[in-house]
C-alpha cells in the first residue's frame, strides 16, 4: 500500500473497470468517463494536492503493478478536531484475504502516529456485514445509524456510523 501517483491513472482505471459490477451496490451512480484513466488522472491530481495541503491522503493497494484496493483517508481537520474520514473497497477477487482488515490497521497506526489524529470516522451501509466486521477489528465502535445519509446506487441509503479515538 503506498499513495498513488500520477501514473497509477491506468491501474486505476483498469481496477475500476474490472470492479464496477461488484462495487455498483456499495457506491454512487458513477458517470461513463469514470472509469477512464483521464478521469483518474484528473482525481488523483486533486486528491495529491488535498494531501499536499494537509487535507487527504490517496492511497493504493497493489498487487504487483495491478491496484487491488483503494483507500482514502480524507477530509482531515485540524484544530480541536484533529480528525479524518476513511473509505475504502479492495478488489472482488481479493476480499476474504484479509487485506482490507490488515490496511485498515495500517492505517489507524498511521493516522494516530504519523499524522496525529485523535480519530477517524467511517460509515457503512446498514447491510455491509464484511465492512463492518473490517471496521471492528481494526478497533472502531459505532457510534450511531444515519437515515438516508449518502446516495449510493441512486438512492438515499441509511449508514451505520463508526469512529475509532486513536488517543484516550
Amino acid at each position: 500500500m503506498r499513495i498513488l501517483r500520477p501514473s497509477d491513472a491506468p491501474a486505476l482505471a483498469a481496477a475500476y473497470v474490472r470492479n464496477c459490477e461488484y462495487l455498483a451496490p456499495w457506491e454512487p451512480v458513477r458517470p461513463e468517463e469514470y472509469y477512464t484513466e483521464v478521469w483518474q488522472a484528473a482525481d488523483i491530481a486533486n486528491r495529491l494536492a488535498a494531501m499536499k495541503s494537509g487535507d487527504g491522503y490517496p492511497l493504493g493497494l497493489f498487487a504487483g503493478d495491478a491496484i487491488v484496493g483503494r483507500f482514502n483517508v480524507a477530509g482531515i481537520v485540524r484544530g480541536s478536531f484533529q480528525s479524518a474520514g476513511l473509505g475504502y473497497w479492495v478488489d472482488s477477487t481479493y476480499t476474504g484475504r484479509g487485506l482490507a482488515s490488515t490496511a485498515v490497521g495500517v492505517i489507524v497506526e498511521t493516522a494516530r502516529d504519523g499524522l496525529g489524529l485523535h480519530r477517524l470516522e467511517a460509515s457503512t451501509l446498514v447491510h455491509n456485514a464484511g465492512s463492518q466486521r473490517v471496521l471492528v477489528k481494526a478497533g472502531f465502535r459505532q457510534i450511531g445509524m444515519a437515515p438516508r445519509y449518502l446516495e449510493i446506487a441512486g438512492e438515499w441509503q441509511d449508514h451505520n456510523l463508526y469512529q475509532i479515538v486513536l488517543h484516550d
